[in-house]
């Protein structure tokens, strides 16, 4: 229970705030709407577990659908609450056991309950839970972060103002992601992610596929093009996103390339 407390607090304490609105934060959401909206194509009763402010809950709403944000932090579920300007539901609860009927929702989304369950039972639990949820045919959306995002930033950004590699504490934490997948935040590091579980695709499409749901597709959420330098000004840019889109499009179902995309979308359905 001590990793569940740490991002329980990481969450209660406003880290989701403006944080899809920065930096690769804002290619994500884009990305990750581009490919939500290829698979929700007419009214529905969403479910958003572990949605956080509920950004992606507020986004459909607007759409028209029927949305109930489902968030282990109380204060997320606040913010969510006086700062809607689309009425949806907003709830505290756990991925791991959620109050609401079987069968009842079109879509599941677990933006987020998948990399932060360390244990791998846990995450069968909240898998499980969705699949309850969903009604004959309903589809889940299932993030997951790569076992690979922290070595290839640091890498990235190694010698160029950055030089976490050359610390023994840092490296430690990267062995272990490596080789197990487990992220554990060091003391010193305060302003990296909470505890978390980082997947490879293959990992996170086969605890999908053993809670019963058929895999429909797999994407590359911000893919490759998040090493680009300059990445906010280029974005900024319509002629050059273009271009990062074109190539995010080309390549988002590449396997040998979904690793370096620090998020990844697995589309499961029952």
């Amino acid at each position: 229970m001590e990793n569940i407390k740490e991002v329980y607090d990481f969450y209660n304490n406003g880290a989701e705030i403006d944080r899809l609105e920065r930096g690769l934060g804002k290619v994500e959401f884009y990305r990750s709407k581009e490919i939500i909206s290829k698979y929700i194509t007419e009214k529905s009763t969403i479910y958003d577990i572990g949605g956080g402010i509920g950004k992606y809950s507020e986004w459909l709403a607007e759409l028209g659908h029927d949305v109930t944000l489902i968030e282990l932090a109380p204060t997320a579920v606040d913010y969510a609450k006086n700062n809607m300007k689309t009425p949806y539901i907003a709830e505290v609860g756990d991925a791991r056991k959620i109050n609401k009927p079987d069968e009842s929702a079109d879509v599941v989304l677990l933006m987020g309950p998948l990399y932060h369950l360390q244990n791998e039972s846990d995450r069968e639990k909240a898998l499980k839970e969705a699949y309850r949820l969903l009604k004959k045919g309903g589809l889940l959306i299932a993030a997951g972060i790569s076992k690979f995002s922290s070595a290839t930033w640091v890498l990235s950004v190694y010698g160029n103002g950055c030089d976490f590699i050359d610390d023994d504490i840092y490296m430690n934490m990267l062995k272990l992601e490596l080789t197990t997948g487990k992220h554990n935040r060091p003391k010193e590091y305060p302003f990296l992610i909470a505890n978390a579980y980082f997947h490879t695709i293959d990992g996170l499409r086969n605890e999908v596929r053993k809670s019963g749901f058929e895999i429909v597709e797999n994407h590359a959420v911000e893919g490759c093009i998040w090493i680009t330098p300059k990445l906010d000004e280029k974005w900024q840019d319509m002629n050059s996103r273009k271009r990062l889109l074109d190539i995010i499009h080309t390549t988002e179902h590449e396997e040998s390339l979904m690793g370096l995309s620090p998020h990844f979308l697995v589309i499961g359905r029952k």
